[in-house]
């Protein structure tokens, strides 16, 4: 099985200091779409893990969320690409959890669900957090300077980050290298 794990917001979608709280606040970036696409239709099995702290914050409940998400699903669909699955936290930073990145919680669960060996699988972030799990838990990290992308780039990165454009740059790279 091929598998790539996305962060969603700063990577498919705008992220936001104020959080995407509703679907008309998810506005998927350039490209993103259309590389997802690709990446599925190459044979990938895409999936996200995401932080989601405006559910412990009070911002946003389950039912939005997954209205958010039905939307990703949606526009995803219409573009020919295909999500798998979506892991994600939905404590805050204080919880004390295991799943929210930095911690590698939320992967663990991956290789657990696909019963996959994650070494050297694409994960695509940009935060130093999301790299920082990934590396973690195995992962080959993927820095898009999209989102927090470019403030992350400026901090010390888990030996071995690729850099890229966004999405869809990594997308080209990855099918490239096949």
């Amino acid at each position: 099985m091929k598998l790539i794990v996305l962060d969603r917001d700063g990577v498919i979608n705008q992220d936001s200091d104020a959080f995407v709280k509703n679907p008309d606040e998810w506005i998927a970036l350039p490209g993103s779409l259309a590389g997802i696409a690709r990446l599925s239709q190459a044979g990938y099995t895409v999936v996200v893990a995401t932080n989601q702290s405006g559910l412990a914050r009070g911002l946003f409940d389950m039912a939005m969320l997954n209205a958010i998400h039905a939307k990703l699903h949606r526009e995803l669909g219409q573009a020919g690409g295909v999500i798998d699955s979506i892991f994600l936290c939905p404590h805050g930073p204080d919880d004390g959890c295991l799943c929210r990145k930095p911690l590698p919680g939320m992967y663990h669960d991956i290789a657990r669900r696909y019963d996959a060996d994650l070494a050297g699988v694409p994960a695509v972030g940009d935060s130093l957090r999301d790299l920082q799990a990934a590396a973690a838990a195995g992962c080959a990290p993927w820095l898009v300077l999209t989102g927090n992308g470019e403030k992350a780039r400026q901090g010390t990165l888990p030996e071995g980050t690729r850099v890229a454009r966004d999405l869809s740059a990594v997308a080209d790279a990855l099918l490239q290298d096949a």
